[in-house]
């Protein structure tokens, strides 16, 4: 098999554009985008406490009503995040009917949630201070 370049991380696929990045100090580091949100509103929800994939997608779902939650992806996002130590999740048998597996928050998930909570804070100034410059119509800005 050919070599493989600089960027690729064992288990991880390569090509897969990121947002959180963990730093050599063990520090994350998150450039929010609102094609991500749904990552900090998973770490929000199960900091309330764990929570399995049905519960999450309602959550989603109720922050960003306008998007179509898809399980496979929310599925996907919840094993890379297991796989980066930010999420741990065990199979419970709580109800009748099929066991359900069940999410928590891990305390590099904690970490992480509030590194997204700085990020958001700061987009969230940048486009205000953008909003106030160019969105007033009293300023001829629409």
């Amino acid at each position: 098999m050919g070599q493989q370049g600089p960027h690729h991380h064992h288990g991880r696929r390569r090509g897969v554009a990121r947002t959180r990045h963990l730093s050599t100090d063990g520090s994350w580091t998150v450039g929010a985008r609102l094609e991500r949100f749904n990552e900090p509103v998973l770490l929000a929800t199960l900091r309330d406490g764990p929570a399995h994939g049905y519960d999450l997608a309602a959550s989603l779902g109720a922050w960003v009503p306008e998007e179509q939650i898809d399980l496979g992806n929310l599925y996907r996002m919840l094993r890379s995040m297991e796989d980066d130590g930010i999420v741990r999740s065990e199979w419970a048998q709580s109800e009748p009917g099929r066991a359900k597996r069940i999410y928590e928050l891990t305390d590099g998930g904690v970490q992480l949630l509030e590194a997204w909570l700085e990020s958001l804070r700061s987009t969230q100034d940048t486009i205000a201070a953008f909003l106030h410059e160019y969105g007033d119509p009293e300023k001829g800005n629409t």
